[in-house]
């Protein structure tokens, strides 16, 4: 993407639409909305309102439209049965339809959760299985986009990791908040497998796959397939905290009260596309998790 483009953004106020915000917005002159306006670069709109969303964009005129935003949380997801698939499906749907009529390109962000973890890895042809809600409308809105926008561009992520305290609701801020609240042991599932993302390289590599108009589905996840055990041991070596946190592996069974939703055993994604392509620019998730943690939480644990 050499030439400056006009990119409409749809829910771009959380972890993902941050880095989108920064890279895209060196180059490109976005319009990036959220029902949540936690940012100046940030105007109000719930895309799962139809009319608003076709009137905004269509008073843009994009040249791309994202559709970034989903309900992330699966005990939410399985507790709120019709709302999951109105904002994961439903929203998907109709942002297809106003890609089409204006005749551009969808960007649309799927999981690694879609599958079912009975493999130990999955590449970008695998046939998913998903498990919950969650899974089942993410999904739904890929299964749409594929079958009905012509340009499409469908990135799969992994366990994400990106924004900082303010943004950042997944895995290492959830580890962080522990540490800054004094906690001296942390309890680490040991039965899950999975590939870190980091946004800013989920989003560089976005940017060179429209570049090269290289349509279709992707897995795009960092390099260096690990498990939750492995990243909270890195962490807190990272952190320099190896002699003063232990870590205690449990199984998912000891979170079952508070994590009851149904998830894969392995959301390991495999880069196949990227590579046979020689487009992955997603570096290895210890350096981008160091990268992370210096430019978002220094200073963190001691404020």
């Amino acid at each position: 993407m050499a030439e400056r483009r006009k990119i409409y953004i749809a829910g771009c106020g959380g972890m993902l639409g941050e880095a989108f915000h920064r890279i895209f917005g060196q180059r490109h002159e976005l319009r990036c909305t959220d029902k949540d306006v936690n940012e100046s670069w940030l105007s109000f709109l719930d895309f799962r309102d139809e009319e608003a969303y076709r009137r905004d964009v269509l008073d843009f005129g994009p040249d791309y439209l994202f559709h970034l935003g989903a309900h992330t949380s699966l005990e939410y997801c399985e507790e709120n049965y019709d709302d999951a698939y109105l904002t994961n499906a439903l929203a998907v749907e109709n942002a297809a339809h106003i890609a089409n009529r204006l005749d551009i390109p969808l960007l649309y962000i799927s999981t690694a959760g879609i599958f079912d973890g009975l493999k130990e890895s999955y590449d970008d042809w695998d046939d998913p299985n998903p498990l919950g809600h969650y899974a089942r409308s993410k999904f739904a809105g890929e299964k749409f986009v594929a079958a009905n926008c012509r340009q499409h561009l469908i990135c799969r992520a992994g366990w994400m990791m990106g924004g900082g305290p303010a943004k950042d609701k997944k895995f290492i801020q959830k580890l962080m908040q522990q540490l800054k609240d004094g906690k001296r042991e942390l309890f680490v599932v040991d039965d899950k497998l999975g590939t870190p993302t980091y946004t800013r390289d989920f989003a560089r590599n976005v940017e060179l796959l429209l570049g090269k108009e290289y349509w279709g589905i992707y897995n795009m996840v960092c390099e260096g397939v690990t498990s939750r055990l492995e990243v909270a041991r890195y962490l807190v070596e990272a952190l320099g905290l190896a002699d003063e946190i232990r870590i205690t592996p449990v199984a998912s069974d000891y979170f079952a009260t508070e994590y009851f939703a149904a998830r894969p055993a392995s959301e390991r994604l495999l880069t196949a596309k990227l590579n046979l392509r020689g487009l992955n620019v997603m570096r290895d998730w210890r350096v981008c998790l160091d990268e992370y943690l210096d430019e978002y939480y220094r200073g963190y644990l001691n404020g």
